[in-house]
């Protein structure tokens, strides 16, 4: 699709992939055309797979911004809530392809998955903010809420703990993890079950699961409370 990632379908199964040659941030053009992609995979397939390139699904939101400027930070996270609440609320089963490292947003992206398959190695994956002197946005608080053992909710919060794959399992971040070659047939393996889903049942019942806690997230982010991902001082 652009050179930041890319769009395939076969068998019904939709697949996304970020590659933009470094950390898959979370630049405003990024998330624009995977916003893109995920309305595309809405008519073209029945269920919707994203994934990163070998060795990393996502860095984060795009340092540039948010260490620059501070007036163009708000619009960047802003951004950023409207993504990834699609893509929790996403009307399709959503499995999230965890190839590598995943910190910070790239941690939310998985979260938002129905099923996310990590791999084997010496990755990270995790909300490292407050070891970097920023604070989590409501969205991230509700994806973290949602989805993390919630024995493990404020080490993997306010203590910005990273966990290797194996660890994700156990805190709830990936519901599964894979040895390298054999990755690609466990994502296969995965959608082939998902795609068993009735779809309109799906979202049905991600509206009734999910839709509070997104729209509080919106409502949260677009009145700038708190104050959006700012650096504390």
């Amino acid at each position: 699709m652009t050179e930041l990632l890319t769009f395939d379908v076969a068998d019904d199964i939709a697949t996304i992939t970020l590659d933009d040659g470094k950390a898959n941030a979370f630049s405003h053009a990024m998330m624009r055309d995977l916003s893109d992609a995920l309305d595309q995979a809405t008519t073209a397939a029945d269920i919707t797979v994203i994934r990163g390139r070998k060795g990393i699904l996502c860095g984060g939101f795009d340092l540039k911004v948010i260490q620059g400027d501070a007036s163009q930070v708000p619009a960047l996270v802003q951004a950023g809530a409207r993504l990834l609440m699609k893509a929790w609320m996403h009307p399709q089963p959503l499995l999230i392809g965890v190839t590598g490292h995943a910190v910070a947003a790239g941690a939310l992206l998985a979260l938002t998955g129905d099923h996310r398959i990590g791999v084997t190695g010496d990755f990270r994956i995790g909300l490292n903010e407050t070891t970097i002197g920023l604070e989590l946005p409501v969205f991230a608080i509700e994806l973290a809420s949602a989805c993390l053992d919630r024995r493990a909710l404020s080490q993997a919060t306010i203590g910005a703990r990273l966990y290797s794959p194996h660890e994700a399992v156990e805190v709830g971040y990936l519901d599964q993890v894979a040895v390298p070659g054999s990755f690609d047939d466990a994502l296969q393996a995965a959608a082939t079950r998902l795609k068993q889903l009735d779809g309109p049942a799906v979202a049905k019942v991600k509206q009734r699961l999910r839709g509070a806690a997104a729209r509080r997230s919106i409502e949260a982010q677009n009145a700038g409370s708190p104050e959006p991902y700012k650096a504390s001082m």
